[in-house]
């Protein structure tokens, strides 16, 4: 394949919907071979590249895929942590259990991911790029489990930018705004007051195409964060 990711390997979590989807089919179009992975996935092989489950809540499935992709796919180019959680409650109704799910998966996810491809990236540089949200940076009513858990991430983000300062890794966040996908279905919030109609949201390819951008930069060019939502 052709283009700027040509002959480079993209791991993405959370591939199998949404945002992770379109990043797929972006960095897959860029010329990457990539590897999809989501706890809904049946393992397969193709010419774009190859589809494998795993639970990033889970250390031992993660660090399976990552040794696993090591040895029969390539070295990963570019890590895309992406699988996320969304949870809209109040305080006083969120319960304990809800609260642990949201950390695990939008906090202790993307610790275990970085934990076992970081190493792999730092073998020959690349891109380690966080899924963050508009909830990673502005507080929202109904939001506490899950802004704990992306104001959580992007701490880690910011470590991971300290631990790999001076190994050649990029460590990126990429904080969309509302994005029109299936986490929304619950909420219907064209029907609730104050809440932006799904119309109006970004899109999950416009998300994807930021991811992209990163994704393709030079080796000189270092990205912190990008932002980016509704006009």
């Amino acid at each position: 394949m052709s283009g700027p990711l040509a002959g480079k390997v993209a791991v993405i979590t959370g591939a199998s919907r949404g945002i992770g989807a379109a990043v797929s089919c972006a960095l897959s179009g860029a010329g990457a071979r990539v590897v999809r992975l989501a706890r809904s996935l049946a393992e397969r092989v193709e010419d774009w590249g190859v589809d494998l489950p795993c639970d990033v809540t889970d250390a031992a499935q993660v660090a399976g895929a990552a040794e696993r992709i090591a040895r029969e796919v390539g070295r990963p180019d570019v890590v895309v942590n992406n699988a996320g959680s969304f949870l809209l409650a109040p305080l006083a109704e969120t319960t304990p259990a809800q609260f642990d799910a949201q950390l695990a998966v939008n906090l202790r996810g993307p610790f275990l991911v970085a934990q076992a491809f970081l190493p792999l990236l730092r073998d020959g540089g690349g891109r380690h790029i966080l899924i963050g949200s508009i909830a990673d940076h502005q507080a929202f009513p109904e939001n506490a489990a899950y802004a704990a858990s992306k104001f959580g991430a992007r701490g880690l983000h910011e470590v991971l930018r300290a631990e790999m300062r001076g190994t050649g890794v990029h460590c990126s966040l990429v904080s969309p705004g509302p994005t029109n996908t299936a986490i929304w279905d619950p909420v219907n919030p064209d029907e609730r007051p104050g809440f932006l109609p799904r119309r109006a949201m970004l899109t999950p390819e416009d998300v994807a195409q930021a991811v992209a951008f990163v994704a393709t930069r030079p080796a000189h060019v270092d990205v912190d964060w990008l932002r980016l939502g509704p006009g």
